[in-house]
């Protein structure tokens, strides 16, 4: 598939939305107001401020989401309260976008009146630290994360996610609503959003726009999900083989072993490829699922291709192609 891939990644998401997301989820509460919602968070990455606190800040990084866990409190707290504000007022000297502290510890109220002061939202949580740290890291690891959008469509097929790609007008919803009609899920058509989720996984999913509409030629626009039930589509899935849809040209040779295996880059992921050259009367979707089952029994171990290639060299190798009959003996047959 000739296309530029354009990489789409956020430089930063506000205190606001970081707190409106997650407040429900992380039970977060916020002991500042609305003071610094605006705070940019720029770093996907977060850190505990327990050597800035000792007074060692050449090493901070001031620009992630501050951590307080019960190793700060219990530092803060042994210390006498003007060493303790004037600890405090160490981490005040930078940009803090927020401070969020775990395992609901409490904070003296002149330390809070000292971030209200200084524009830095502090927030509280039941959760333990190691608990919220996993959580909000998995968030922004989502927010800070690599995306592209890719025309096409994308299936759940078998539990494979197969994302068919082509020309426009090749046919691509037609084969994703021929899929759906045989029992297979819809996660996004025209428009994929896909998005790199840690090292070599790329989830895909359709746009809050379209979610699960589909545009048939000739017919118009149908809901996929009033039509054939919740069971029809998925909101995300991952992705895991590319079927690139192209006209048949008779000058061109077409792979017929399956020993040479493509690949495509999707955001520095290489993924499986297979290239079906399509003509009228061609059961796209039988070989769409075929390519599914045959992607997990090679996920399993098992490539038929080179099964086959094994028992030729064994057959060659021993010289019993030409020599010995096809069948030793035929059974009767007396249906």
């Amino acid at each position: 598939m000739n296309r530029k891939e354009q990489q789409i990644q956020k430089d930063s998401i506000t205190v606001e939305y970081l707190f409106n997301a997650n407040k429900h989820r992380l039970k977060l509460k916020c002991l500042t107001g609305d003071t610094g919602f605006d705070n940019k968070v720029s770093d996907k990455n977060i850190h505990r401020p327990g050597l800035a606190l000792a007074g060692y800040v050449e090493l901070f990084t001031y620009n992630r989401v501050q951590v307080v866990g019960n190793t700060e409190i219990r530092y803060l707290n042994h210390l006498t309260p003007e060493k303790r504000s004037q600890a405090y007022s160490t981490l005040m000297k930078f940009d803090i976008p927020c401070i969020v502290i775990t395992n609901n510890n409490q904070i003296d109220n002149e330390l809070l009146e000292l971030s209200t002061k200084n524009n830095v939202p502090v927030f509280k949580t039941p959760l333990e630290t190691t608990k919220f740290v996993y959580f909000i890291s998995d968030f922004l690891d989502d927010q800070f994360a690599a995306q592209t959008v890719i025309h096409g469509s994308f299936v759940d097929v078998y539990g494979i996610g197969v994302l068919l790609t082509g020309r426009s007008g090749i046919g691509k919803s037609e084969i994703a609503l021929d899929l759906i009609e045989r029992g297979h899920r819809l996660v996004a058509d025209d428009v994929v959003v896909v998005t790199r989720k840690g090292e070599g996984i790329l989830m895909g999913a359709g746009t809050d726009l379209v979610k699960h509409f589909m545009e048939i030629r000739g017919l118009g626009l149908i809901d996929v999900r009033s039509m054939f039930g919740i069971r029809a589509i998925r909101f995300q899935k991952r992705v895991e083989v590319i079927v690139e849809l192209e006209d048949w040209d008779k000058s061109q040779e077409y792979t017929r072993t399956g020993l040479d295996n493509l690949t495509m880059e999707i955001l520095e992921v290489d993924l499986p490829k297979v290239k079906l050259p399509i003509y009228p009367g061609k059961n796209v979707t039988v070989i769409a699922e075929v390519i599914a089952l045959n992607y997990l029994l090679k996920h399993y171990g098992y490539d038929a291709a080179k099964e086959f290639q094994s028992r030729l060299e064994n057959a060659i190798s021993e010289k019993t192609r030409m020599k010995n009959r096809v069948i030793d003996y035929f059974e009767h047959d007396f249906e």
